[in-house]
């Protein structure tokens, strides 16, 4: 693995663990996502420091290259996490159109029972004028 390709990895998990821990102040990252970038960032910076490892890997997996194999496991972690992603967006989409359904029926109801209301007072107005 080339000393550019191992100073990338570097810089880059840097550069995210700054941009992660800037969200982490302003508070507009979850935590638990905030765990996997950190987490992301810290094993390209071992494997950066530690390229053996992108060696070992690459031999046992019978990958032509150390960084080949680092672009297939960064394509892989992100996948894995685009799906987790998508995942999540699909049951929050789902539990919000519940709740719209559920809001409907509510303020169905709350204009019902209004207008029930409005109904018994002109009657009782009107029972009272008589």
């Amino acid at each position: 693995m080339s000393l550019a390709l191992r100073a990338l990895l570097v810089v880059g998990a840097i550069l995210a663990f700054l941009f992660v821990a800037q969200r982490i102040r302003k508070s507009t990252v979850l935590m638990g996502d905030a765990i996997f970038w950190v987490a992301l960032a810290l094993l390209l910076i071992i494997l950066a420091v530690f390229p053996d490892i992108a060696f070992f890997c690459s031999e046992l997996f019978g990958i032509a290259s150390p960084s080949n194999f680092i672009f297939l496991f960064v394509i892989v972690v992100l996948m894995a996490k685009m799906f987790a992603n998508s995942s999540e967006i699909s049951l929050l989409k789902h539990r919000v159109n519940e709740l719209a359904q559920e809001n409907a029926l509510l303020e169905r109801s709350l204009r019902d029972r209004l207008g029930e209301m409005e109904h018994d007072l002109e009657r009782e107005h009107a029972r009272h004028g008589e």
